[in-house]
C-alpha cells in the first residue's frame, strides 16, 4: 500500500501587524481547526474546506495509507514566535523521521509565513522536510493564492499547487488537486520540469477577487492551459504585507519538458502584467462610505455590506479598530450592524452584566493603531454567547468555531458583535451567533477585505470597501516597506521600490 505522510502549518504573515503569532495561537487556531497531532488530524481534517481535508478524502478514494504528523494554523498576524515555529516543525519532522518507509510527503501551507527568525518559513520547513526524506521521494505542497513564493520553495517541493479563488471557496479542491498531481508523479516516477517567475508590481488584496476582473480572467485562461504537458499551473497574487525579498506575485509551473514549463509561465505572467492598470478600484473613506450606504439603504431590498478592509483579521488586523463603529454612529445609521470586534475585556463585562443591562465600555481600540482608540460609550447588552456555532457558509464550509465569551452589544440603532477570540468576520453566521439576523439590517460592515462575499454577495444590494485605521493599509503604497526586491513596483504603475541606505540584512535559516 503506497504510504504518505501528511500535516499541515499554515500563517499567513503581515510583518507590519501589532501583534505576533504564538503557540497557543495556533493550539487555539482562530479561524483554523484546533491543533492535532496523531491520529486525531485524520479525524479533524475531513469534509472541511481546507486543504488537507481534500487531500484525505481523496487519498481514502486512491487506498493509500496515510501517517498524519500535526495540522495547526492560526490568524493572520504579525511573525510567528521563534518558538512556536520551532516546536510544531519538530512535531512534523519527528513525525516524518517515525514514520516508517514511505512513498511521499504532502503538506498543506499557506506560503507566506515569516517567523521571529526567518524570512522564509515555508522554504525552511521544506528544506527540513527535504533533509528527512532525501531527494528521491516525492514532496508535495498545497498553497493559499496569497502565497509569496519563493525560490527555496520552488526549489525544496516536487510540486506547489496555489488556491484559484478569493475568496477561498476551494481550499478543499486544491488539496485534492495536489493528490492528483502527486498520483501521477507515483505512477510515473518522472519528476517534472519547474518554471517560475515573480511580477513586477504589488497587487493590493482588495482587488485580487476572483469574482471579478481582471483576476476572473486570468484564472479561466490559466486552466485552459493546463494539459497532459502541463498538468499544474498557478499563480499566486501575493500576500502585499510582508516586508522582505520575495514578497511578490507568482507564477510557478511544472511540464513535462523545460520548454512546457516556461511558455506556460511565461503567457500566464504576461497576461497578468498586461492588466497592472486593472489591479485598482474605488476605496472610500468611513464617513463616505456610511453616508452612501445610508443613502442606497433607502430604496435597497437587501443590506448594503461595508468591507472594513483594513483591520480585517485575514491580513493581519487585531479585528479591533473602531473607525468604521464611529461612523455608523456619527451619521446616524439605522438597522446597522458591524463585526466582530475582538475585545475580551468587554465582552466579559458585558455577560457579568447580564443581558438588558446598560454598560458603559472602552470598546475596542487595544492594537495601538495609529489613529486609533477604544471607543468609550454606553451600550445595552443584546444577548450573550458562549462563542460555539457551526460556520456552514462557503468560505469555512461547515467549521465549528469558538469565538469565546461573546455579546451583541447595541449603541442608539446600531449593533456590534464583540467576541472574546479573533476571526474574519466571513460567514452569515458571525452575527446569528449572538441574535443578529444579517438579512434583516440596511448596512453591515465586516472586517474583512475579500473572504465575506462568498457568504454575503448572494444577500448584498451593494458591496462597498471603507479604509479606516488598521494594520493592512488598502493602498500597498502607503506601507513603510525597507526590504522588498529592488526595483519591484509597491502598487500597480506605482514607483519601484529603491533599499533605504542602511536596510537590515536579510534573515537566515537556522537548524
Amino acid at each position: 500500500m503506497t504510504r504518505i505522510a501528511v500535516g499541515g502549518f499554515l500563517h499567513e504573515t503581515n510583518t507590519f501587524a501589532p501583534t505576533k503569532a504564538t503557540y497557543d495561537d495556533f493550539v487555539h487556531g482562530g479561524g483554523w481547526p484546533s491543533m492535532t497531532t496523531g491520529a486525531d488530524v485524520l479525524k479533524v481534517m475531513r469534509d472541511i474546506n481546507v486543504g488537507l481535508a481534500g487531500f484525505v478524502g481523496a487519498a481514502e478514494d486512491n487506498g493509500w495509507e496515510l501517517v498524519p504528523t500535526i495540522a495547526c494554523g492560526a490568524s493572520p498576524c504579525a511573525h510567528v514566535t521563534r518558538d512556536a515555529y520551532e516546536r510544531i516543525v519538530k512535531v512534523m519532522i519527528d513525525g516524518i523521521a517515525a514514520a516508517g518507509p514511505l512513498d511521499a510527503v504532502y503538506l498543506d501551507l499557506h506560503g507566506a509565513m515569516v517567523t521571529e527568525h526567518l524570512d522564509d518559513g515555508e522554504g525552511e520547513l521544506l528544506a527540513r522536510v527535504r533533509k528527512a526524506i532525501g531527494r528521491d521521494l516525492p514532496l508535495v505542497a498545497s498553497l493559499d493564492l496569497h502565497a509569496n513564493v519563493t525560490p527555496e520553495m520552488v526549489a525544496h517541493a516536487d510540486a506547489l499547487i496555489a488556491y484559484r479563488t478569493y475568496p477561498h471557496v476551494d481550499m478543499a479542491d486544491t488539496g485534492r488537486a495536489a493528490a492528483r498531481h502527486l498520483a501521477l508523479l507515483l505512477k510515473t516516477k518522472q519528476r517534472f520540469a519547474r518554471a517560475f517567475r515573480q511580477l513586477p508590481f504589488l497587487i493590493p488584496i482588495s482587488w485580487q477577487c476572483t469574482n471579478d476582473e481582471p483576476t476572473r480572467a486570468i484564472y479561466r485562461k490559466l486552466a485552459a492551459l493546463e494539459s497532459a504537458a502541463v498538468p499544474t499551473l498557478s499563480f499566486a497574487p501575493g500576500f502585499p504585507a510582508a516586508d522582505f525579498e520575495h514578497c511578490a506575485p507568482s507564477v510557478f509551473a511544472y511540464g513535462r519538458t523545460q520548454a512546457d514549463a516556461d511558455a506556460a509561465a511565461d503567457a500566464i505572467a504576461a497576461l497578468v502584467e498586461s492588466h497592472e492598470d486593472d489591479f485598482d478600484g474605488p476605496i472610500y473613506s468611513p464617513d463616505d462610505g456610511v453616508r452612501h450606504a445610508m443613502e442606497l439603504s433607502k430604496t435597497a431590498t437587501k443590506p448594503i455590506v461595508i468591507a472594513d478592509t483594513q483591520d480585517n483579521p485575514g491580513a493581519g488586523g487585531d479585528s479591533d479598530t473602531t473607525g468604521m463603529l464611529r461612523a455608523l454612529v456619527r451619521n446616524k445609521a439605522s438597522r446597522a450592524a458591524h463585526g466582530v470586534i475582538f475585545d475580551p475585556a468587554s465582552a466579559r463585562a458585558a455577560h457579568e452584566a447580564g443581558e438588558g443591562a446598560a454598560v458603559t465600555l472602552s470598546l475596542g481600540g487595544k492594537s495601538g493603531i495609529p489613529g486609533d482608540a477604544p471607543y468609550t460609550e454606553s451600550f445595552v447588552v443584546e444577548k450573550l454567547s458562549d462563542g460555539k456555532f457551526a460556520a456552514p457558509g462557503p468560505y469555512y464550509g461547515g467549521r465549528d468555531m469558538d469565538m469565546g465569551p461573546s455579546a451583541c452589544l447595541r449603541i442608539d440603532d446600531v449593533r456590534v458583535v464583540v467576541s472574546s477570540h479573533k476571526a474574519q468576520l466571513a460567514d452569515q453566521a458571525m452575527y446569528r451567533y449572538v441574535g443578529i439576523e444579517p438579512t434583516e439590517q440596511a448596512i453591515l460592515v465586516n472586517k474583512s477585505s475579500v473572504h465575506f462575499r462568498a457568504d454575503f454577495e448572494p444577500i448584498a444590494a451593494k458591496l462597498l470597501i471603507c479604509a479606516a485605521p488598521g494594520a493592512m493599509p488598502a493602498d500597498t503604497a502607503a506601507l513603510p516597506w525597507t526590504r522588498l526586491r529592488p526595483g519591484i513596483r509597491i502598487k500597480p504603475n506605482g514607483p519601484a521600490f529603491a533599499p533605504p541606505a542602511r536596510s537590515r540584512p536579510s534573515s537566515s535559516a537556522t537548524g
